[in-house]
């Protein structure tokens, strides 16, 4: 659709711009040279359609690879900011410049198993945090974690002891934090930078989640 849109746009302006701009013809030219005058401007409009719709093609492409990666939640993880089944856009683009922060909600592979569903998660800790839960809370540095309400936590799984993440790691937790399988599984563990696909940056409605920008 990108590319169609783009083509047709830009053709509409090169036929106005040679309708107004080609030369007069002149009087007195025979039918050979009138034929050669016509054969090289038709073949150099064709030429510039092909260009113009593979370049167009190729930006549509870059663009959806980039930021149009469309998936949909699984489970009831991240509610109530995100419902089993809503549809989500990702940025795939986004973490080959910089690194996830806290705070983003992100889409990866368990371990980089490409036979399981993506998770969608939010980062809570990065690189060098050490991460624990004592008494139900999360604290993050020996300082409680407060960028989300959680619910007492009722179970603290490998994070009952302080984890400390290495170079290129994450501890990702879903915002309904008991009804999550998240870091906190052994099966999981911090999340690797190089099994993350992407930031989820854009969500579709459903419940009551409309619409809009991913918070």
């Amino acid at each position: 659709i990108l590319s169609l849109f783009f083509s047709g746009c830009i053709v509409v302006y090169r036929f106005d711009f040679y309708r107004k701009d080609r030369p007069m013809r002149r009087k007195g030219l025979s039918f050979r040279q009138k034929k050669k005058l016509i054969s090289a401007s038709l073949m150099k409009e064709i030429w510039s359609y092909v260009f113009i719709t593979l370049a167009a093609t190729v930006l549509a492409f870059v663009i959806i690879f980039c930021v149009g990666m469309r998936t949909s939640v699984i489970g009831v993880s991240m509610e109530p900011v995100l419902y089993n089944g809503q549809e989500i856009l990702v940025n795939r683009f986004i973490y080959r410049v910089v690194a996830p922060k806290v705070g983003d909600v992100v889409v990866f592979l368990p371990n980089g198993n490409e036979n399981t569903h993506y998770y969608v998660k939010r980062v809570v800790a990065t690189s060098g945090d050490t991460v624990q839960i004592k008494n139900g809370k999360l604290y993050v540095n020996d300082l409680l974690y407060k960028d989300v309400e959680y619910d007492k936590i009722e179970d603290a799984g490998i994070a009952e002891n302080p984890v400390t993440l290495g170079m290129n790691e994450f501890f990702t937790l879903g915002d309904n934090i008991n009804n999550s399988e998240d870091s906190r599984s052994g099966n999981i563990g911090a999340v690797s930078r190089k099994n993350i696909i992407g930031k989820v940056w854009f969500h579709m409605a459903a419940g009551d989640s409309p619409v809009g920008l991913m918070e």
